[in-house]
């Protein structure tokens, strides 16, 4: 999605958005990686506005100045099940945070939201009840997978930007996933190896929707729906675990 949103700000100019790292084009608002990557404060306070501005806060933690300036705000949504599984190996090599240990071990912690950023369940519906309250379009990453250019049309709608259908072509085969994971702007592989080890597993892993088949047993499978259903009741909030 921060490609996606660099492309059409910079109206469909997928050149520029090779002008740096994803990092730098997007800083990420609550970061602060050890050297040499600066934190993301830092950052935004010497990129001109507009910024592009990435964060995995939970609602309530958004700072209140966001919605005073009546920021335009994007949030992605994944699936838990698919979320769990590339949490889990994205923990395994960054190297900011504690080892997850096994994946055994980690779906539980998982569950119960001891994780950085917390609960899946808390941050999706905060998200998810603050929709209509702010200037936020709320976004499906499985819709992404689906139809990846009816949902470049929706974020170029919510940015106030009218462009052709050659340019939206231009913006889907640059931020297609196979484009992506061999674009040293977007792959992260500038970030060094002391803060994500890429060699223990890439950035762009799989970008498939429905992987958790392959690693949640029937037993975990059965635990994280029962826990599901109790979480989600009397939500409006619906996720596809299949495409």
């Amino acid at each position: 999605m921060q490609e996606i949103v660099d492309c059409i700000m910079n109206d469909g100019d997928v050149e520029r958005s090779r002008r740096a790292p994803t990092h730098v084009r997007s800083p990420f608002l609550e970061i602060a990686s050890p050297p040499p990557v600066p934190s993301g404060i830092d950052q935004l306070e010497v990129t001109p506005s507009p910024r592009l501005v990435k964060t995995h806060l939970p609602y309530e933690l958004v700072p209140n100045s966001f919605w005073q300036q009546k920021c335009k705000t994007i949030y992605v949504a994944r699936n838990a099940k698919d979320n769990a599984v590339s949490y889990y190996f994205f923990d395994l090599m960054n190297k900011t945070q504690p080892h997850p240990g096994t994946w055994e071990e980690y779906l539980p912690k998982y569950i119960r939201g001891d994780v950085p950023w917390g609960s899946w369940f808390d941050h999706v519906l905060g998200w998810w009840n603050a929709r209509e309250k702010h200037n936020i379009l709320y976004v499906f990453y499985e819709d992404m997978k689906e139809d990846p250019k009816r949902e470049i049309r929706k974020v170029m709608r919510f940015l106030g930007k009218a462009l052709p259908e050659d340019v939206v072509e231009k913006v889907y085969q640059h931020t297609s996933f196979n484009a992506m994971k061999e674009n040293p702007m977007a792959n992260y592989s500038s970030i060094p190896s002391n803060v994500i080890d890429q060699s223990v597993s890439p950035f762009m892993r799989k970008g498939e929707v429905s992987d958790w088949i392959n690693h949640f047993s029937e037993a975990q499978n059965k635990m994280f729906d029962a826990e599901y259903q109790k979480r989600m009741a009397g939500s409006t909030l619906k996720f596809r675990c299949k495409i």
